[in-house]
């Protein structure tokens, strides 16, 4: 089970997530589309109010939450959303600038670093402005200060990590050995928990980026998050491997014309190694392993 103090940090559930969410982000009130994409374009380049607050569009479901998770590499918003098509109509506002896309059925989480957050540079701009004239500035220069406020983007964009409710990696419960609600439970540990870790490697180690690894590194803190140690099938069978090669799963979806077979047999030396590697570890937290594999990767991975 995770070590982190989960059940402390504040979160919005149901209906109050999705409002929650809509008070920063103006433009979740908007409908995909030619109209909502000109609207999309004025609040967030230029912090306009949504004309219409209304989020009928999303179903919303009790079990779509949002709360702040605390990394090593900073705070990221995670959100997760009980229905498919919700989970896509965030992602076409929010990453497609509200236009309509199709979304392929196997992605099931993404990473948004760089959101503009109009909430942050209001707040700024009220202490600001209030700090100024109570220094005796009656006419303090918000636009020079704007810009320098906004050359930095860790002062107004956010990192949001989007999460849909399914069995991680497409796998059946049965293949996973647990009960239906159980798998359930696990897979969104996991997928939350490797979104977080993609985070912050980007944001920790932004030169050692490779698909593979990143996906090996992410499966096995999100697997010892939700398990309390590294399982060794359960990463194979994601992955579709054994030590003889490739099998079926999401392997090939990052080997970019790299022999399956071959680096089927290669995955799984790694994985034999961070079983090992894992083992060492108790009661720590998923992202400590992370950054433990990490820093191992000259050696691990060559």
């Amino acid at each position: 089970m995770e070590t982190e103090s989960s059940n402390t940090r504040e979160e919005w559930l149901g209906k109050e997530a999705l409002i929650h969410l809509a008070g920063i982000y103006q433009q979740l009130y908007l409908r995909p589309g030619p109209e909502g994409a000109e609207e999309y374009k004025q609040i967030v380049s230029k912090g306009m109010t949504a004309s219409v607050k209304d989020l009928t569009h999303f179903r919303s479901h009790p079990a779509d939450r949002c709360f702040y998770e605390d990394t090593p590499a900073g705070s990221v918003l995670v959100i997760t959303l009980h229905y498919r098509e919700d989970f896509e109509l965030f992602l076409q506002i929010m990453a497609n600038r509200c236009m309509p896309y199709d979304i392929p059925a196997t992605q099931g989480a993404a990473i948004l670093d760089g959101v503009v957050n109009w909430k942050k540079i209001n707040a700024h701009r009220t202490s600001f402005m209030m700090s100024e004239k109570m220094a005796g500035n009656p006419e303090p220069d918000w636009n020079a200060e704007f810009k320098r406020f906004v050359s930095n983007k860790q002062n107004f964009k956010d990192a949001v990590i989007i999460l849909s409710q399914g069995p991680y990696s497409a796998v059946p419960a049965e293949a996973a050995g647990m009960t239906e609600e159980a798998w359930i439970e696990t897979s969104m540990t996991i997928r939350r928990v490797h979104e977080c870790t993609h985070f912050i490697c980007r944001r920790m180690y932004p030169d050692k980026i490779d698909a593979v690894w990143d996906e090996l590194v992410a499966d096995a803190a999100g697997i010892y998050a939700a398990v309390g140690r590294f399982d060794l099938r359960l990463a194979e069978l994601f992955l579709g491997i054994t030590q003889d090669g490739y099998k079926d799963g999401r392997l090939q979806n990052y080997a970019d014309g790299i022999d399956l077979d071959e680096l089927a047999v290669k995955v799984h030396a790694v994985l034999m190694i961070f079983d090992e590697e894992i083992r060492k570890y108790e009661d720590v937290s998923p992202f400590d392993i992370a950054i433990m594999l990490e820093d191992k990767k000259e050696t691990l991975w060559k």
